[in-house]
């Protein structure tokens, strides 16, 4: 793939894999410096990253509240991040939806929180999903215990995160808590 307005978390969103699988198959030492028209290889989906820990993680965008507690979940780099007061806190690898069952985006509330959610859809149910964060309709911020492929397209919508994570964000963000969706 060659790049036009380089981004490799646009390039991983628009093929199904991992920002890291990306930037490890082509040698990327810091996400933030793709060449426009660099060519990348694109790894297949599901590509295991091994030693991630060479990457640093992206730089994390602004808070849009600035005031008291906020969620941005950023579709771009596949993280959600924790903000007090304009601070970052937190920020944790995510999964969001697939193509063919995106994440909404926008600027949304904590309505309601479940220590534990039953969850279903067209061809799936999940019992005791942990952790959920419903922030519109049917989607939701929560803990997973059925896969371990953050920063890769995984979900029905929902923004998936390691469960000890999702348990933070829960015991952490009350009810009327702005969760901002952006790319």
């Amino acid at each position: 793939m060659s790049c036009g307005r380089a981004s490799i978390y646009r390039a991983a969103r628009r093929y199904g894999v991992s920002w890291l699988a990306i930037a490890q198959a082509n040698g990327i030492t810091d996400p933030n410096r793709v060449l426009v028209g660099q060519t990348l290889i694109i790894p297949a989906a599901g590509t295991v990253v091994v030693d991630a820990g060479i990457l640093p993680v992206p730089a994390a965008p602004a808070p849009i509240v600035g005031v008291g507690k906020e969620i941005v979940v950023d579709l771009s780099d596949s993280r959600t991040y924790a903000y007090e007061d304009g601070v970052l806190v937190r920020n944790v690898l995510s999964s969001m939806g697939r193509a063919a069952t995106p994440t909404v985006i926008g600027s949304f509330a904590i309505q309601r929180k479940y220590v534990s959610s039953d969850m279903s859809g067209p061809g799936y149910y999940l019992s005791g999903v942990p952790y959920a964060m419903y922030f519109y309709q049917g989607y939701a911020i929560h803990g997973t215990f059925w896969h371990s492929n953050f920063g890769q397209p995984m979900s029905h919508g929902c923004v998936n995160l390691p469960t000890p994570e999702a348990e933070w964000f829960f015991n952490w963000a009350p009810v009327g808590t702005p969760v901002n969706v952006q790319y």
